[in-house]
């Protein structure tokens, strides 16, 4: 397995409104430490631009990812991994909506990529695993925390202490991914109406709803409904809602720019 090489490759469509990020090392895309830095450099390339108002995470090998690459961890210092996981996880800090596209394999970093993502589709053929245990090891970059959020403690001690596969339906049953596709046609096509859905969207209170979201869901119910609230009057001022009453009432669609 190589331990450098790779890609995260980034362009923009919708006259530059959305980003697409695609992992590119391959067939089985084996995601090197390069290419987590990568994800990283690439987000925060979006998050400075205005314009772009939501994201697509994909993959262009015949897999979504088989997870990383083995040997490049030995490479690294064990001082160095205690910061390991702020790469892959800069889709959940990003203020924009993240949907991730998964298609085949969807182990260890892959899957801790896309829990780190908003919004997960995924084919039919699709599997997720955190087959960490097999190495001795633990998921380190939030699959173990993550992965319980979204599916209960219960069934992630399971997946994650036997490294067994999660197989596509089980994932949509569970909550783990939002939508199945039959295959990646099928999902590319579903992607984009879920892209154009977005776009159409205030910016703002994408951002805002996405924060009220992650912040309130790990604290005390009266702290996120606080949250909602103070959030909810805030929207109050934007131009946006100030756009979105006026086009309700003259029975039009909306033009958000995000004020």
């Amino acid at each position: 397995m190589p331990t450098t090489g790779g890609d995260v490759l980034l362009d923009y469509g919708h006259d530059g409104q959305v980003a697409y990020l695609t992992l590119s090392n391959g067939g089985y895309t084996i995601v090197t430490m390069e290419m987590r830095a990568k994800v990283a450099q690439r987000f925060a390339e979006i998050d400075r631009d205005d314009k772009v108002r939501a994201v697509v995470v994909r993959s262009d090998g015949k897999h979504f990812t088989s997870g990383g690459d083995i040997a490049g961890f030995m490479e690294v210092e064990p001082f160095d991994l205690t910061d390991l996981g702020q790469d892959v996880t800069a889709p959940a800090r990003s203020a924009k909506p993240v949907i991730v596209a998964v298609d085949g394999y969807c182990f260890g970093v892959g899957l801790e990529l896309a829990l780190s993502c908003d919004i997960r589709l995924a084919t039919e053929r699709s599997e997720f695993a955190l087959p960490e245990m097999n190495l001795g090891m633990i998921p380190g970059s939030g699959g173990t925390q993550r992965l319980a959020r979204l599916i209960g403690l219960s069934r992630a001690k399971f997946h994650i202490l036997t490294a067994t596969r999660i197989k596509a339906r089980q994932a949509l049953d569970w909550g783990l991914v939002a939508s199945l596709y039959q295959d990646r046609a099928a999902l590319d096509d579903g992607v984009e109406q879920l892209v154009q859905k977005l776009i159409g969207f205030s910016p703002a209170a994408l951002r805002t709803a996405k924060e009220v979201l992650d912040r309130g869901v790990d604290g005390p119910l009266y702290t996120g409904i606080e949250l909602e609230r103070k959030a909810y009057s805030m929207l109050r001022a934007t131009q946006d809602f100030a756009e979105g009453v006026k086009a309700f009432g003259e029975k039009r669609k909306p033009t958000f720019t995000g004020r």
